[in-house]
C-alpha cells in the first residue's frame, strides 16, 4: 500500500473520531455510557464510508507448485499391428502411466496419431497412414512456453507429411524416442513406387514407372509383371544386386475401353523373402473419351493467368490454353469454356460470338476491365462505374446450391483488388463468395453463378486470385484444396447439364489407404438446400453381392458419408431421399493397398537423430529400465513454485459494507429504543 493512501486513512480516521465526538459530546456534563455507544457507531459509519471513497487496495500474494509436463504420444498406425509389437506398446503405457515416480514429478498426458492427432482414450491400432510430423506440430501449440518432455512411442516409419527429422528445431523439448520393431535386415524385395497419372483417354497409350527396391547381398533374378484380371498385359525379367540394388521400369499401357480399368503390379518373391506384402501393388486408370478444352483469353499478362492454368490442369481431365482476343475467334468451337480476363473494347467480336454460340464462359473483372464495354456487352448485370479501386475479402454463402462447395477458409485469403461500386443483376444469379470490407459483410457477391438461356455464366469480381492458391498452399502444405474448389467451378460452367435436386461428390475409385468420402445435396422444389431431408446410401459389394446402407450426416453445406470401413472391391451404390421419391446411383472401386504394411523394420536412424537433435536420447521397447531413472534424474524437469499477485481495491471487500449497515441499523435502533427519534 502506498505511503500517501496509508495518511489519506489515518486522517480518515481522525477525521471520523471528530465528527463523531463533536456530535454527542455534551460541555456541561460528562458523556453518557450511552452517548459513547452512540459515538462510537457514528465513528464506525463515517469511517466505513471513507474508506469506500479512497477505497485503498491490497496485494494479495498466492503461491502453486507447477509440475512439468511428460508427453506420451503412442503411434497408433496399423503398422504397429503388423511389426507385432502393439502388446509392447500397451505394456509401456501402463507402467509409465501408473508408475508413482513419474506421476509425483510430471503431470502426465497421453496422446495417439496416425492420421489424426487426439487426446488418447484407448490404442487400437487401425489408422492406415501416419503423420508425426503433424504430431509434434500439434503439441508445438498446446506446450509452448512449458516444460514439456516428450515420450515418443512409434516405429519411426511415417507415410505422409514433412520429414519429422529436424522437427526439434521448432518443438522446443527434449524427445525421447522408443523405439518399436525389429533392427535387424532382411533379404527383401519391394516395389518401393509406381507412378501412374489418374486419367488417359480412349485409343491411347498411357505411361507408367515403376520403382523396385532390393536389400540383401546376394545376386536375384525375378521377374515383374502387370496383370488385368487373370490376363498379364506387361512383364520384363530383373536382376538385382547388392551393388545395384534399384531398377527403373518405364513402360505404356492401352486404352482400349472408356471407364476405370484395374490393374495390379507385382514383383515375384524371391526365397524365404519375409514381407511379400511389398511386392505387389494395385492401381487404376479411368479412361475418358476426350478432353475438356479451356480456352483463357487475355489481352495482358498476369499473375491470375498463371495460377487459372495451373490449378485447372493439375487434374489431366482438363487442358488450358492462353489465347489473345483475335486469336480464339476461329477456334471458339473448339472450347467447352471461355475463361475471359478483364475485357474491355478488344473484346467485342469475341462477346458477338459469344453470345450468338449461346457459349458458357467465366469472366473475370478486375481493376484493368473496362466499365463502359462490359456494361454494355453484358446484359445480365450491370456494374456500377466509379474512379476508386478496393480491397475485397471473402465470405463464404452456405447456401450456394448448384453444385457442392467446401468452405476452403476463404475468410483467411488476401483481399482481392477490384473496382468500387454495387452490382445489380438482371436474371437470377447464385452467389458462391459474397464481397466483405474491413470484416464488414457488403452483400455485394464477389464470385457468382448463374444460367440463362440454357447457357451457364460466372462471374469473379476481383483480380490476384493468385494470392489465394499460395495461401491456400500455406495453410494447408498442398494445392489440393483451391485447385478442387476451382476444378468443381470449371466442371459446372464447362457443362449444360440441367440442374438437379440431388447431387452426389465422389471419385471413380480410391485407394485402399485413403479415406473414402462420398458427399451429397439435396434441394427442394425451389432449389434452396434442404436440411429437413433424410438421405442414405445403400452400398453393394459387386463380387460378394453383400449389401449395406448408412445414413448420411449433415455436416456444414451438405451431406456426408464416411466408407473407410468397407474391404477393397468393386461397388455400386444408390443414394436416395427418404421424404421424396429421389435417388442417385452410382460406381466406386476400392483398391487393395495399405501402405502401413510397407514396412519391415523400424526407422532406427531417423528417431536417433530426432533425439541427439532435441538433447533427449533413444530406447528400443525391449530395454527401457533406464528411461523412468533418466527422466526423473534429469534436473531440467524440475517443479517450479510461481506466486501469484492479486491487487484487491477494498471496495471488493463486502464485510465492509455489511459493518457499515450494522452501525447505520444498531445506532437508529437504539436511538429508537431509547426515545432518541
Amino acid at each position: 500500500m502506498h505511503t500517501e493512501t496509508i495518511i489519506y486513512i489515518i486522517l480518515a480516521g481522525i477525521v471520523a473520531i471528530l465528527l463523531a465526538v463533536f456530535q454527542y459530546y455534551n460541555k456541561k456534563k460528562s458523556m453518557s455510557k450511552l452517548n459513547m455507544l452512540f459515538s462510537f457507531l457514528r465513528f464506525l459509519s463515517i469511517f466505513s464510508v471513507l474508506l469506500l471513497l479512497i477505497n485503498p487496495k491490497f496485494e494479495q500474494v498466492s503461491f502453486s507448485i507447477e509440475k512439468p509436463n511428460l508427453v506420451v504420444a503412442i503411434d497408433n498406425s496399423s503398422s504397429i499391428k503388423h511389426l507385432n509389437q502393439d502388446t509392447h506398446v500397451i505394456n509401456l503405457i501402463e507402467t509409465v502411466s501408473n508408475d508413482a515416480g513419474l506421476n509425483n514429478k510430471f503431470n502426465i498426458d497421453l496422446y495417439t496419431f496416425g492420421e489424426s492427432f487426439k487426446v488418447s482414450d484407448s490404442t487400437t491400432f487401425s489408422e492406415n497412414q501416419t503423420n508425426i510430423n503433424n504430431a509434434f506440430k500439434q503439441l508445438s501449440q498446446i506446450y509452448r512456453g512449458t516444460t514439456a518432455p516428450t515420450l515418443i512411442i512409434s516405429d519411426g516409419n511415417q507415410t505422409y507429411g514433412n520429414d519429422y527429422q529436424f522437427t526439434a528445431s521448432t518443438y522446443k523439448q527434449s524427445i525421447y524416442p522408443v523405439i518399436l520393431g525389429d533392427t535387424v535386415t532382411y533379404t527383401d524385395l519391394k516395389i518401393k513406387q509406381l507412378n501412374v497419372n489418374k486419367y488417359a483417354y480412349l485409343k491411347n497409350r498411357f505411361p507408367i514407372e515403376a520403382i523396385l527396391v532390393y536389400n540383401g547381398n546376394k545376386t536375384i533374378n525375378s521377374r515383374f509383371l502387370v496383370t488385368k484380371g487373370h490376363t498379364t498385359v506387361y512383364s520384363q525379367p530383373i536382376s538385382l544386386s547388392k551393388e545395384n540394388n534399384s531398377k527403373i521400369i518405364n513402360f505404356t499401357l492401352p486404352a482400349n475401353s472408356v471407364g476405370v480399368s484395374s490393374y495390379k503390379a507385382t514383383i515375384v518373391p524371391i526365397e524365404n523373402e519375409k514381407n511379400t506384402v511389398n511386392n505387389s501393388k494395385n492401381f487404376a486408370v479411368e479412361v475418358i473419351d476426350q478432353k475438356t478444352k479451356i480456352a483463357i483469353v487475355s489481352d495482358f499478362l498476369h499473375p491470375d493467368l498463371g495460377a487459372f492454368k495451373k490449378s485447372i490442369e493439375s487434374n489431366e481431365q482438363r487442358a488450358v490454353t492462353l489465347l489473345k482476343p483475335k486469336e480464339i475467334l476461329n477456334q471458339i468451337n473448339d472450347f467447352q469454356l471461355i475463361i475471359i480476363n478483364q475485357p474491355n473494347y478488344r473484346f467485342k467480336d469475341l462477346f458477338d460470338i459469344l453470345e450468338k454460340e449461346n457459349k458458357n464462359h467465366f469472366t473475370i473483372v478486375g481493376t484493368k476491365t473496362d466499365l463502359n464495354f462490359l456494361n454494355k456487352n453484358k446484359q445480365n448485370f450491370l456494374h456500377e462505374k466509379t474512379s476508386q479501386t478496393e480491397n475485397y475479402q471473402a465470405e463464404f454463402n452456405t447456401n450456394y446450391s448448384p453444385f457442392i462447395v467446401d468452405n476452403i477458409n476463404f475468410e483467411s485469403f488476401p483481399p482481392l483488388n477490384s473496382n468500387y461500386g454495387s452490382v445489380s443483376f438482371t436474371t437470377p444469379f447464385e452467389s458462391i463468395l459474397n464481397k466483405r470490407i474491413n470484416g464488414i459483410s457488403t452483400n455485394e457477391p464477389l464470385l457468382v453463378t448463374y444460367e440463362t438461356n440454357g447457357r451457364r455464366e460466372g462471374v469473379l469480381f476481383g483480380e490476384n486470385i493468385w494470392q489465394w492458391r499460395a495461401q491456400s498452399y500455406i495453410n494447408n502444405q498442398s494445392f489440393n484444396q483451391f485447385d478442387n474448389f476451382l476444378g468443381k467451378l470449371v466442371q459446372y460452367l464447362a457443362s449444360n447439364k440441367r440442374k438437379n435436386r440431388l447431387n452426389i461428390d465422389y471419385e471413380s475409385f480410391y485407394n485402399g489407404s485413403s479415406n473414402i468420402i462420398i458427399k451429397a445435396e439435396f434441394f427442394d422444389k425451389n432449389y434452396v438446400f434442404d436440411t429437413r431431408e433424410t438421405l442414405n446410401i445403400s452400398v453393394t459389394d459387386n463380387i460378394s453381392k453383400e449389401n449395406k446402407t448408412f445414413p448420411l450426416i449433415l455436416k456444414g453445406n451438405n451431406f456426408q458419408v464416411d466408407l473407410s470401413s468397407l474391404a477393397p472391391s468393386n461397388y455400386s451404390f444408390t443414394v436416395k431421399a427418404t421424404n421424396e421419391n429421389i435417388a442417385k446411383s452410382g460406381n466406386f472401386q476400392i483398391l487393395e493397398y495399405n501402405v502401413e504394411q510397407q514396412f519391415l523394420n523400424a526407422n532406427v536412424t531417423k528417431l536417433q537423430q530426432l533425439a541427439t537433435n532435441s538433447d533427449g536420447k533413444s530406447y528400443f521397447i525391449d530395454n527401457t529400465k533406464d528411461l523412468k531413472t533418466d527422466l526423473l534424474n534429469d534436473n531440467r524437469f524440475v517443479s517450479i513454485q510461481k506466486s501469484n499477485k492479486n491487487i484487491i481495491p477494498l471496495i471488493d471487500w463486502k464485510y465492509l459494507l455489511i459493518i457499515l449497515a450494522l452501525s447505520l441499523g444498531l445506532e437508529w435502533f437504539i436511538r429508537k429504543y431509547n426515545g432518541l427519534i
